[in-house]
Formats: structure tokens, sequence, C-alpha cells
């Protein structure tokens, strides 16, 4: 598959001799919805920027839709989509006013402006509030609304940065449901995310930056067979026999068990071994009363990866930011 993003040994130095982006290397596939994870301050914000033209870089290369972002810089802005967090929107216009604007100034036709805006509006659930002012939208409308914005002239590669922070639950899903969908029609979707579930739901791989370098890429899936085993929590019912069901269970490896009572086993094979350990518990006469077999999470790649987690912040829908006229 040809690569929609690629960055080689990419590099961004700030006054004073910062470095922000220690050299970069990675690759996204076209079609592929990749998310890119970090704490803050580790170059995930600066790296963005330079894929999408907003930055120049200091070192290293980039391209983005076969375009490279210093000497191609234009091509490369005519074949994205952005849709950034901290985009600036005049909240007096109304979404239907935006789109207009955003769509003439793409150069598209004036007599597809319309209905172009018109599709987008439907497309993203906001048909009933397309005249209203932007300022009074609430922020999962305006999250919506943003990604409109940045599919006005049909872009090959879309970029969002934190599309779901600070959206309701129900807000948060229905977004999940739109970039399904846009990918599903062939857009290669790059997802900055504060959400691990997020990645997780949606990206086919991640790429974790720290500190200015990629210290982990690949499926999520693959990331977290990385990280150990599933953990299978056993709690029994007569809290004293621990010692004997540890000795029992010798054959597998334990871990530090969660609470008092209970018994935490590394399963290689997952599920497929939880009647075994039941057969062995039986037959040592020690009774169960719960048990809970837990995979590893992208959480637990993240600590490993990093030393810290990764928390989404902003949990509740924000208010509209200019009163409707009664």
């Amino acid at each position: 598959m040809s690569a929609a993003v690629q960055a080689t040994r990419l590099e961004r130095r700030f006054k004073g001799g910062i470095l922000a982006v220690a050299g970069v290397d990675l690759e996204v596939a076209d079609g592929e919805v990749y998310g890119f994870l970090g704490p803050n301050g580790a170059g995930k914000s600066t790296t963005v920027r330079m894929l999408t033209t907003l930055l120049r870089p200091t070192g290293g290369s980039a391209a983005v839709a076969g375009h490279d972002v210093v000497s191609a810089a234009s091509a490369v802005r005519r074949s994205i989509g952005v849709a950034l967090q901290d985009a600036s929107i005049d909240p007096y216009m109304t979404g239907r006013e935006l789109l207009h604007l955003q769509a003439t100034l793409h150069g598209i036709s004036r007599r597809d402006v319309k209905p172009r805006a018109t599709a987008l509006l439907e497309q993203v659930g906001l048909s009933d509030a397309g005249d209203r002012r932007v300022g009074t939208y609430s922020g999962g409308m305006r999250r919506r609304l943003d990604l409109a914005l940045a599919l006005v002239h049909r872009p090959t590669v879309l970029f969002l940065d934190e599309p779901t922070t600070g959206l309701d639950p129900t807000s948060r899903l229905a977004l999940w449901d739109e970039v399904r969908r846009l990918n599903g029609e062939g857009t290669t979707v790059f997802l900055t995310t504060q959400y691990l579930e997020e990645a997780d739901q949606l990206a086919d791989r991640v790429g974790i930056i720290d500190d200015g370098r990629i210290v982990a890429e690949g499926t999520p899936g693959a990331l977290k067979a990385e990280v150990g085993d599933p953990t299978l929590s056993v709690t029994l019912t007569e809290p004293a026999d621990a010692d004997a069901a540890l000795v029992a269970l010798s054959a597998y490896e334990s871990s530090v068990p969660t609470k008092a009572g209970c018994i935490a086993l590394r399963l290689p094979r997952g599920s497929e071994e939880v009647a075994a350990v039941i057969r062995i518990l039986d037959g040592a006469d020690i009774g169960v009363s719960g048990l809970d077999l837990s995979m590893p999470s992208l959480d637990d790649v993240f600590v490993e990866k990093t030393g810290r987690r990764l928390e989404g912040e902003g949990e509740g829908e924000e208010a509209p930011l200019v009163a409707e006229p009664s």
C-alpha cells in the first residue's frame, strides 16, 4: 500500500536549542486510521503542525498525500482536511455561512457551494442548526461543524486533533461513527487523542510519542500483547485458602492479587485456560466465588512505554458561547 503520510527523521528545534521533535519516523498507509498518542509536551502537537504545513521542520523530511510539506506545502493543503482542537470559529456566523466561506476559500465553484454545504450539514447531523449562529452550538455541535469544515474540499487525508475532547459520551460515539464512515469511504485519518479507548476503537495502528521520539508503534492488539498476558483474578470462598491455591496452581505464574482472599494468575492463552484452573482448584477442594479475566489495555502499553498515564480531560458537554436571542 502507498503512504498517505510519511516522515523520515523529522525534527523541530525551537529557539534556545529546545528539541521538541527529535527525529520522528512514521508511515501511514492510504485508507488507514492512525492513532497518535503522547503525554503533554511529548512533541505530538508539534509533529502534527509540521505535517499540516503550519510549522516548518528544522530537520528531516515529511510528505503528505505524496507532496513534500516544505517544497509543496500548497499541494499538501489542497489534499488535507484539518480539524484542530483550538480552531477559531466566528461565533456570530451561522454554520451554513461558515461552510459557504470555507468552500469559497477552497475555490469551489459558486454553483456547487450551496449544495455542498447542505450535504455536509446533513452528513454531520446539523441540518436543523445550519442557520443558527455557531455561538449557540453546544460543544458536540461545534466539533461536528469543525469536521464538516475540514471536509468541504473532499480531502484524501484528514487530520483530527483530539476531536472528542469535552464531549459527552453520546456525542463522542456519534463522532466515532462518522470517522468510521469517512474511513470506510477511503479517507485516511490521522487522529490525535487523549482517550486511549478512542484509539483502541478507531485506529488500525497506534504510534506513541514521548520526549520527541516514537517509543512504540503497531496495531492496538500487538502492542497490548507485548505488555503481557491476560490476568485471571480468582476470588476464593475461604480467604485462608490463598496459599493452598497458589501451591495447587504452581504451574501458572502468579502476580500481586488485587485484594485479600484473591489470587491473580497470568494466562498466556487467556480464556482457553480458565476451565483448567477451575478443575485444579476443584480437585484441591478449594472453593471459588468469583472470576475476572482482564486483558492488557492500551493504558498498560502507555504506562510501560512512557512511565505515566494518559488522562483525557473535559468530560462534560460544553455550553454555548453566545445566547440565542429569544
